[in-house]
């Protein structure tokens, strides 16, 4: 950020903002390779930087490592720099210039084509698989080697022996495709699920968290105890994010305190919802008893079809494992039942039982996102435990 500039008669002094963590290429080499999760929050941040970016048609074109400060005023933040080569590019226009640092240059300006902002998107690809691994896709010993690798259109595959989340490889491998046309799209990339920026920390995701809780306690008091779960859940989502932003140790605890109780009454409607026998009021049981009945007649219907039956054992086995506690096991399951589900919806024909498919993935979308949301209170208990024990701080 620039402070102020000051003029004498034989120079000029640009005041810029001190960034006391240095660039992003030093803290990756001194950890090696960054955990999951701290990439993700550099990711959201600079996925930030780039949506205003874009929001006026400007292109970074030499975004690496080394262009990425970091300060930790108020918390640990990524601040993008040097834009001495960044150029007006619209969604339409095209150049053909050579332009950026070739180890994060996309392939089409390697290979002198025509190209567009896209290049932008796979430089932060390179820079996410850094993070992760430690070094870029393409690390070469000179330029030759590198120009080769990427005219061959070398395959770049994870690391062996590496782990990182479904949602973190899609977009790693959606970033860096060789062909632009195959690569994900900027607004594809900005409501990727694995960024959530839906839920980053700001004045909006607290008001959208206070009225998704104020309609989670009207349904509540109404016993409409299914639609007060998923408004519950759904607040936790941007609650969460907002604890661990704040910087204010008084207004931390405090918004923490609030949290869990909507976490405890959350949880106490998971009991409810998912219990075996009836409960709530008689339209809740007649709605619970039709959707069982839902469910079994898709899934007799289903009989013919093996892969959509087994599908759909898996989606009740993820409820199972939802009233049991097992959030971890229920998430997989919903994914994995959805993730055939979805796909058969488009080539299932029009009838009752596409009707009846439609609104179960309708029914498990919603409780896969609830249960996402149960995980991210879980991952706050287990962050304050961690907290009392040791507290984390930047080294």
């Amino acid at each position: 950020m620039l402070l102020f500039i000051k003029l004498l008669r034989r120079y000029i002094f640009i005041i810029m903002e001190y960034c006391e963590h240095g660039d992003l290429s030093c803290f990756i080499r001194k950890r090696r390779k960054l955990p999951e999760s701290i990439c993700k929050k550099f990711l959201q941040q600079l996925a930030l930087a780039l949506k205003f970016l874009r929001s006026h048609n400007v292109c970074h074109m030499d975004l690496k490592p080394q262009n990425l400060l970091l300060t930790s005023k108020p918390n640990l933040t990524l601040k993008l720099a040097d834009f001495g080569f960044a150029q007006y590019l619209s969604a339409d226009d095209q150049n053909s210039s050579l332009r950026g640092s070739p180890l994060y240059m996309a392939p089409e300006i390697l290979l002198k084509h025509k190209y567009d902002a896209r290049v932008d998107l796979w430089s932060v690809g390179v820079i996410m698989y850094e993070c992760l691994f430690g070094r870029a896709p393409y690390s070469s010993n000179n330029f030759k080697e590198l120009a080769e690798k990427i005219k061959s259109q070398m395959p770049i595959q994870v690391p062996p022996g590496s782990c990182i989340s479904p949602d973190c490889r899609d977009l790693l491998m959606s970033l860096l495709q060789h062909d632009p046309d195959k690569r994900i799209d900027y607004e594809s990339f900005f409501e990727h699920s694995f960024l959530d920026l839906e839920h980053f920390p700001s004045p909006e995701s607290y008001q959208k968290a206070i009225d998704l809780v104020c309609s989670a306690v009207k349904y509540d008091s109404e016993k409409n105890f299914t639609e007060a779960f998923n408004l519950y859940c759904d607040s936790l989502r941007y609650f969460v994010p907002l604890i661990n932003a704040e910087v204010d140790a008084n207004k931390r605890a405090a918004l923490r305190t609030r949290v869990n109780d909507y976490i405890k009454r959350a949880e106490d409607l998971k009991k409810i919802v998912y219990a075996k026998k009836g409960s709530g009021t008689e339209q809740q049981l007649h709605n619970q008893q039709k959707t069982v009945s839902d469910f079994i007649e898709l899934y007799n219907l289903c009989s013919t079809t093996p892969a959509l039956a087994t599908a759909l054992e898996i989606g009740s086995a993820a409820e199972q494992y939802v009233s049991e506690g097992h959030y971890r096991a229920a998430l997989d399951k919903f994914q994995s039942c959805l993730g055939s589900l979805i796909p058969s919806l488009s080539n299932e024909p029009r009838g009752h039982r596409r009707d009846l498919l439609h609104n179960q993935i309708q029914v498990w979308m919603k409780e896969a996102e609830s249960i996402k949301a149960l995980l991210y209170a879980v991952n706050l208990k287990e962050a304050d435990i961690a907290e009392t024990k040791e507290p984390c701080r930047i080294q």
